[in-house]
């Protein structure tokens, strides 16, 4: 039987994460060191540019976005950015954003494949998602996905231009990584 958005939310904290996927349960591990500082960073440069500007909310890790019903998808990126005008239209909520994100980012944990991180990025794409940052430390690559199937890789000192998901965001690849 599937697993609803809303049993989802009511499960008894078990100190594991979750996503569902079509409703399906997918446990996700906690994330290692690497992983932990460039998501702290990418939210840090996010949640400022966010609140200098006035733009909306960026909201971390756990954070559930509804991306899918019938059967439910709800899925937790690394950082997101949800603009003020969304946050107007649909109000605020103790319970799991009920779009996706304008920008979704998700950093690749050394236990991630890359179907399994494309499929990610792709279904937050489908949602409705502006862009996608897919970001590899160990690469310390960053992968730009947009509507369309467009996705451009970006290597070294690249300026990441986002200000399509996120008014006036650019920020230097190799930031992310100090």
């Amino acid at each position: 039987m599937a697993v609803t958005a809303e049993q989802l939310l009511a499960m008894a904290d078990d100190g594991m994460r979750y996503e569902l996927v079509r409703g399906e349960l997918r446990m996700m591990p906690p994330p290692g060191f690497d992983h932990g500082g460039v998501a702290a960073e990418v939210g840090r440069v996010l949640a400022n540019h966010v609140r200098e500007h006035r733009l909306g909310r960026m909201l971390a890790a756990e954070t559930g976005f509804v991306l899918g019903r019938d059967p439910d998808t709800v899925r937790a990126p690394d950082a997101a950015f949800v603009s003020q005008a969304r946050i107007e239209a649909l109000g605020r909520t103790s319970r799991y954003w009920p779009e996706p994100p304008a920008l979704a980012v998700e950093v690749v944990s050394p236990s991630d494949g890359f179907n399994e991180v494309e499929e990610k990025a792709l279904s937050w794409i489908e949602a409705g998602s502006v862009a996608v940052l897919v970001l590899d430390p160990q690469r310390r690559s960053g992968a730009i996905y947009r509507a369309g199937g467009e996705m451009h890789m970006h290597l070294g000192d690249a300026l990441l231009d986002l200000d399509d998901a996120v008014p006036g965001f650019r920020v230097g690849l190799a930031s992310l990584f100090e």
